[in-house]
């Protein structure tokens, strides 16, 4: 192994990129490398040390999905069950086109469409439902509520048929919490934080981690302001600009008994990469917890996407992509050159942070940063390349 490569790489980074960054990798059943660069605070200067507390937003999916997988484990529900077996609320859904013609959708929302975004939900926090839920619930906005909700929205396209981007991991939460009869935020720490000895996750900030928080930024590209929308953001290819502070707050956390199932974590990079270490490693943590079985992680980063959905894949880089259990699965390294093997999985986050796991090397690595519109198309497959060039030598 020639590990230099990737603390050379982050310098790069952290020199023009984004002010900090920090990164755990995992292979063959421990921990080779864990490294810090930059600053956490571009006004003190204060060095990034990896002991800060980071907002992960979407790379909180996987652990959401792999929290829901618990639950099929145990014969709680199967993938091809309606939705509206368990939350009636779904059972009639209507469609509303691009054209605004809304009509009755024939097919149902099968719990496996939660886990792969083809249940044809959106991404719209300011949607009716939401607002709704807010009054109803006097802010607190619990998950399960939401997600019963959210059944009152029109759907973007036949259940099934398509893939797009949405609540889909938040209702999924919604139903773990109902399933399990506890909130989602009590459910993955019994079924996985606490096993992987993961004491620093959260869903919700303490003042203490407030006060442990890396500052978060947001990219600024010179030639315009950086996009408003968190997804649009992060396909930002552009090479200058600067970085302003937006405070610390999550915008897809509605509420103080929200646990988003979609954009929930805040953690550090010591305590998501033993999550990372533990999907390379078939389910089993490097202390020995096992979270899932092997046969469940090969399910979850198997491709349930036909060609057409997978173009429906928002992100270049991920053209050589399928899409599984809520991850993203690698079908075709060749096509962009990717150096890691045949499917190697995981998911990033609007705020930087990314996680690659794969089992054939057993290889988990997570890495993070704190910058919205952080560029994914530039630095995810790059780090990706660095960190299994690295291990290789």
């Amino acid at each position: 192994m020639d590990l230099s490569m990737i603390c050379t790489f982050m310098d790069k980074m952290s020199e023009k990129r984004t002010p900090g960054c920090a990164i755990s990798v995992y292979h063959g059943g421990k921990e080779v490398l864990r490294y810090a660069t930059g600053v956490r605070d571009l006004k003190t200067k204060a060095p990034m040390t990896g002991k800060e507390h980071f907002n992960i937003y979407s790379c909180s999916k996987p652990m959401t999905a792999a929290a829901a997988l618990t639950l099929l484990e145990k014969g709680a529900f199967l993938l091809s069950e309606p939705l509206s077996d368990y939350m009636p609320e779904y059972k009639t859904m209507y469609i509303k086109d691009a054209n605004g013609t809304v009509r009755k959708a024939q097919n149902p929302i099968t719990i496996g469409n939660l886990f792969d975004m083809t249940a044809g939900l959106h991404y719209n926090l300011e949607c009716p439902a939401i607002q709704k839920a807010h009054e109803e619930t006097n802010g607190k906005m619990d998950t399960v509520s939401v997600a019963r909700l959210l059944a009152e929205e029109p759907l973007s396209y036949e259940p099934g048929t398509s893939w797009g981007y949405s609540l889909a991991h938040d209702v999924l939460a919604g139903l773990c919490a109902l399933i399990a009869d506890m909130p989602f935020r009590e459910y993955v720490k019994k079924t996985i934080f606490d096993p992987l000895e993961m004491g620093n996750t959260v869903y919700h900030h303490t003042e203490e981690i407030k006060n442990n928080l890396a500052t978060q930024y947001m990219f600024m590209p010179y030639e315009g302001e950086a996009a408003a929308d968190a997804v649009e953001g992060q396909m930002s290819l552009a090479g200058d600009g600067y970085f302003k502070e937006i405070g610390q707050d999550v915008p897809y956390v509605f509420g103080p008994e929200y646990d988003s199932g979609g954009a929930g974590i805040t953690t550090t990079v010591e305590d998501y990469g033993k999550f990372a270490a533990a999907l390379g490693g078939g389910g089993k943590g490097v202390n020995g917890a096992r979270i899932l079985s092997p046969a469940t992680v090969r399910l979850m980063h198997q491709n349930r996407l036909t060609d057409a959905q997978r173009a429906k894949l928002f992100q270049p880089h991920l053209a050589p992509y399928g899409y599984g259990l809520g991850v993203r699965t690698l079908m075709e390294p060749e096509k962009d050159g990717a150096l890691a093997p045949k499917g190697e999985f995981g998911w990033g986050g609007a705020a930087g942070a990314n996680l690659y796991a794969d089992t054939e090397t057993n290889t988990g690595i997570f890495f993070v940063q704190h910058t919205r519109s952080p560029r994914e198309p530039w630095y995810q497959p790059r780090i990706r390349n660095v960190c299994y060039a690295a291990l290789g030598r």
